[in-house]
């Protein structure tokens, strides 16, 4: 059954340059007790879905429900079951860790008693009980948003939107944040995540919807996603570049679509169906031909080629307006003062 249920969501941004499309028919649809991740690269449209859908912005058209509430109609309603994590660490830095947690539970009018219960709990749910009482001016990048996660989970939400959660961290603080979402899921919450890593996806989603020009534009696991571009690429790299044109042929003959070649045109790719099969039949015919390589394998599609093949382009740099989702920044980076004012939004 459905939990997140968004049907033809449009929003369009004015701009210095002209108008930006965010949303241009965006349609969703979330399991509940699962992990969905919208995959796509800056500007796609995924930080505007998530502050549609969490009552921050409002649509121009289409609709939106979160536990049955319509986002527009309700907002009060559906902020009552929701927790959010934006993309920087919406904490004050002049706080403790403690602090901020007691804060978000006395603006969600829990009382001071029990506001300090839940963030105690949470400290150390989120391993921070050594740290918690220390100011975050003083924290990690990971550890910033841990705090900022824990915050999202004061009042136990039944939806959980995590907008790019992992950008900017180590890859020890990722693995450790992963975990904590896994947990999550385990106990019962719903995930929304947005995020440009293929990797993250495949850790934590049991669907992926890919979003680009404010639209989903593919849906499916990491590996039927995999699939439409090909399970596996083979790539070789040549000794000589001149070789570069009889390689392209025999990548070609095993291979399901265009050849890739690199800028200096020694390195060259293909997608293929059966990965190890196709490896050595490729090899077989580069040594046939007596054409020398420094290295050859096969890898499994990156983000950048299941963008290539969906889109016709990689991954993009910015959201193309402030509105429509803010520049990029690390964990590690104070949050704007709109960012925090979402924050009090949510909670009042």
């Amino acid at each position: 059954m459905a939990i997140i249920e968004a049907s033809g969501l449009t929003k369009t941004y004015r701009s210095k340059s002209g108008p930006v499309h965010a949303l241009a028919g965006l349609d969703l649809s979330v399991p509940e007790g699962t992990v969905t991740a919208l995959l796509g690269p800056n500007g796609a449209g995924k930080t505007t879905t998530v502050k549609v859908l969490t009552t921050l912005v409002e649509p121009d058209a289409g609709s939106a429900t979160v536990a049955g509430m319509d986002v527009v109609a309700d907002p009060q309603g559906t902020r009552r079951v929701i927790g959010v994590s934006g993309q920087y660490a919406a904490v004050d830095e002049n706080l403790t860790g403690f602090e901020n947690l007691e804060m978000i539970g006395r603006l969600y009018h829990l009382g001071r008693r029990a506001a300090r219960d839940r963030a105690r709990e949470l400290i150390d749910v989120f391993g921070l009980t050594e740290a918690g009482d220390r100011p975050v001016k003083g924290f990690s990048g990971g550890m910033r948003r841990r705090i900022d996660l824990a915050g999202a989970l004061v009042m136990n939400p039944r939806v959980l939107f995590l907008d790019e959660p992992t950008t900017g961290l180590d890859p020890r603080s990722r693995l450790a944040l992963w975990g904590i979402i896994e947990d999550l899921v385990a106990g019962g919450a719903t995930v929304l995540l947005t995020t440009q890593y293929l990797e993250e996806a495949d850790q934590l989603a049991d669907d992926i919807a890919v979003i680009d020009d404010g639209r989903v534009i593919a849906e499916g696991t990491s590996d039927e996603l995999k699939a439409q571009v090909g399970g596996h690429r083979v790539v070789v790299t040549l000794v000589d570049a001149a070789d570069g044109d009889a390689a392209t042929t025999v990548l070609r003959r095993h291979g399901t679509g265009d050849v890739e070649t690199s800028g200096d045109g020694r390195t060259r790719a293909v997608a293929v169906d059966a990965g190890p099969a196709a490896l050595q039949r490729v090899l077989a015919d580069l040594g046939t031909a007596g054409i020398a390589l420094h290295d050859a394998g096969m890898r499994r599609p990156t983000l950048d080629d299941v963008f290539l093949r969906l889109t016709g382009h990689a991954a993009t740099e910015d959201e193309g307006a402030a509105g429509a989702g803010g520049g990029r920044g690390t964990a590690a980076t104070s949050p704007s003062d709109g960012e925090r004012a979402s924050r009090q939004e949510l909670v009042r």
